[in-house]
């Protein structure tokens, strides 16, 4: 783009004879209409132009998204060095001298144009990538439960806020085969990303798998629950030990009639019990975290919800949510959240995700969160 037209006709023979396809403007204004309106893949570009001068198009450019990745050379006489470090400042990728040196023409419009080349190339990799993370996220969130069980006089409710595209993160509550059960997980894989989502699909297909399919139908439920822990982790660490993929587990089993829970937590936050009448307590560690070693054990826990009462899993990227001087949610808050007075499941992780919300303001998420609440109706 030249405002001087005998400067227009002898760049854009040089050019179309070194094999480029050429439009041409006489002022910045117009440039910018037709750089808008079609796709080029370099912008050689006039200092001076009426309407609009090249400071003016340039920086119009580097405001745009959809434009500022176009290269652009600035065109410019030896004398006006001062206004080309001004524009390379502003984003320009090269310039030019006038009068135009044919071998220095080609070089530099060759180099630029391999350089886009090569960004254009960049471009479609990372979208494609992206579009297979988002395939990977849709495919594992049919992973989560597409429904909570809602059993008489239970209330279950659960969040799930992946820091990226994929998560290691994962919940799940299905009923067992014995009647009047239900199973209640929440489980963090260990690091991020696609490896940890894979293996999330894993735990969670083997928990399913051993709990929906016990050989005794989870009539005795501490024995069942054991098993699918134990079998699980057995699995893994065998199958996959050169990995060194493990997960931190809290797999619950739930009789609706009585309130009893049996647990297993391996290695995982402590679910709080929670209620009006009663302090918060933990449900601590009954075992190592899920896929470690082979033949570990896992102990059976039990507790019991009151109506009124209920249990809070969650896995660390709640209580470790950082804001952006980078300190933590912490434990502290998430208990002042339980004790407050609820009226629902719903509303209690509506407190919380308020609470880590507030807390976290507009630093980057750094870890997935996942919040499983449970609660017994109270009596009538």
């Amino acid at each position: 783009m030249d405002d001087v037209e005998v400067n227009r006709d002898l760049l854009s023979r040089r050019l179309r004879q070194q094999g480029h396809a050429v439009e041409v403007a006489e002022n910045g204004r117009r440039a910018l209409e037709m750089i808008r309106s079609a796709e080029f893949d370099l912008v050689l570009l006039d200092i001076m132009m009426p309407e609009m001068d090249g400071y003016q198009v340039l920086a119009e450019m580097m405001a745009d998204p959809a434009l500022k990745h176009v290269p652009v050379v600035m065109i410019s006489a030896v004398t006006e060095m001062d206004s080309v470090v001004r524009c390379i400042e502003m984003g320009a990728t090269d310039y030019l001298p006038k009068p135009f040196n044919p071998v220095l023409l080609k070089a530099r419009v060759g180099a630029t144009l391999e350089k886009k080349r090569l960004r254009d190339r960049e471009r479609l990799y990372a979208k494609s990538l992206e579009r297979e993370l988002e395939i990977g996220r849709e495919i594992q969130k049919s992973f989560l439960p597409e429904e909570l069980p809602g059993p008489a006089g239970w209330q279950i409710a659960a969040r799930f806020e992946p820091a990226r595209q994929v998560a290691g993160d994962f919940y799940d509550a299905f009923e067992l085969p014995a009647a009047g059960r239900i199973g209640l997980v929440v489980a963090d894989v260990c690091d991020k990303g696609v490896g940890a989502a894979l293996f999330m699909a894993l735990f969670r297909s083997l928990l399913r798998a051993t709990a929906t399919e016990d050989p005794d139908g989870f009539a005795d439920a501490a024995s069942g629950l054991e098993r699918a822990v134990r079998l699980t982790n057995d699995y893994i660490a065998r199958t996959h030990g050169r990995s060194n993929m493990f997960a931190t587990l809290f797999f619950g089993v739930l009789d609706c009639a009585t309130g009893s829970l049996l647990y297993v937590n391996g290695g995982h936050e402590a679910p709080v019990l929670f209620g009006p009448d009663r302090a918060a307590a933990r449900l601590s560690p009954t075992g190592p975290a899920v896929g470690m070693m082979p033949d570990m054990a896992f102990e059976v826990g039990e507790a019991r919800l009151a109506p009124g009462e209920g249990l809070l899993a969650f896995t660390d990227g709640v209580t470790e949510a950082r804001d952006e001087r980078g300190l933590f949610y912490g434990e502290e808050r998430l208990l002042e959240a339980v004790a407050s007075p609820i009226s629902s499941a719903q509303t209690l992780l509506d407190a919380i995700e308020s609470s880590v919300a507030a807390h976290v303001g507009g630093a980057e998420q750094s870890d997935d969160r996942t919040l499983l609440a449970v609660r017994r109706l109270p009596a009538a």
